[in-house]
């Protein structure tokens, strides 16, 4: 039986609870967003919420979490070629995976992009360093830029000088949660900033055994920051052309990614000594800034 609208509504559902359950610095189908494209946010974030959980699966061995990623991976393609409806008492995942075939199909959406997406997750399992700056945002040209080209296709916009601005966002945000998560992360044994960056101005691994960031890290998160906020700076002109209610909820990701920068900087470029975050007191000035907002000359 081909799947009904009832059924699909149920699925998207699915999606939603999941986008709406956890914690991101940026929003996950808001109410900004334009009604009609809120579902299909919801299945494309809930598609990789799913995947990163499988990535992070820390009590299993990297093969066994690479065979899950590929797994879901043919999961999505079963369910882009699935005739018949089976949403009847499966496992939310199934609903995951048919709700996004949907969305992929109503949307024309390239499968290579979802493709991408997986195998950053893949390299999230064993890769755990990085060694140049180039290494690094080819990882964010994987892991993060392609939600940003997808939430434009899902809007209706395929324009190349739009999705250059969507990457250099995308990945600027990216860069910016590894600054954040700076302590978390290197508790857990990553660590984001490339090592030719924090060699060049004397920092060592050994250094972070310390209970203080030495000077020479601090430099180093410095200079990831200044030019992660130059990327910021460089997709500007993505919030200067979308209109409407998703221009207005990229100018609020925007601005925000540049807050975290701006806290990071108050705080002496020390993740570690406080986690730049965003609290209430922010909330009010950026959506003033939101509201105002004045294209760049």
């Amino acid at each position: 039986m081909p799947a009904t609208t009832s059924s699909l509504d149920q699925a998207y559902a699915v999606c939603l609870r999941v986008a709406r359950r956890h914690y991101e610095n940026f929003p996950v189908a808001s109410w900004l967003l334009p009604t009609r494209m809120r579902p299909h946010i919801a299945a494309v974030y809930a598609f990789a919420r799913y995947a990163d959980d499988l990535a992070d699966e820390g009590v299993h061995c990297p093969g066994d979490r690479h065979a899950a990623l590929d797994a879901w991976m043919t999961r999505l393609h079963l369910a882009l070629d699935r005739t018949q409806d089976t949403f009847e008492d499966t496992p939310d995942e199934d609903a995951v995976c048919r709700a996004l075939a949907a969305t992929i199909r109503d949307r024309e959406l390239p499968v290579s992009l979802f493709e991408d997406l997986i195998s950053a997750f893949r390299q999230d399992v064993t890769v755990h360093r990085y060694v140049g700056w180039d290494e690094l945002l080819d990882y964010c040209r994987r892991s993060a830029n392609p939600v940003g080209r997808l939430v434009l296709r899902i809007a209706g916009y395929r324009d190349a000088e739009l999705d250059r601005a969507s990457d250099d966002v995308c990945s600027a945000l990216q860069l910016t949660n590894f600054l954040q998560d700076f302590e978390v992360d290197w508790l857990r044994g990553r660590l984001y900033i490339p090592s030719d960056i924090f060699r060049e101005h004397g920092a060592t691994e050994q250094q972070l055994r310390a209970p203080q960031l030495s000077k020479a890290w601090r430099t180093a998160v410095a200079e990831t920051a200044v030019r992660t906020r130059g990327m910021f700076e460089n997709g500007r002109a993505l919030c200067d052309t979308v209109g409407g209610r998703l221009g207005l909820e990229l100018r609020l990701t925007w601005l925000g990614g540049r807050r975290i920068l701006d806290r990071l900087e108050m705080n002496g470029y020390d993740p570690r000594a406080r986690r730049p975050t965003l609290g209430w007191s922010e909330a009010l000035p950026l959506a003033w800034k939101t509201a105002t907002w004045r294209q760049r000359p």
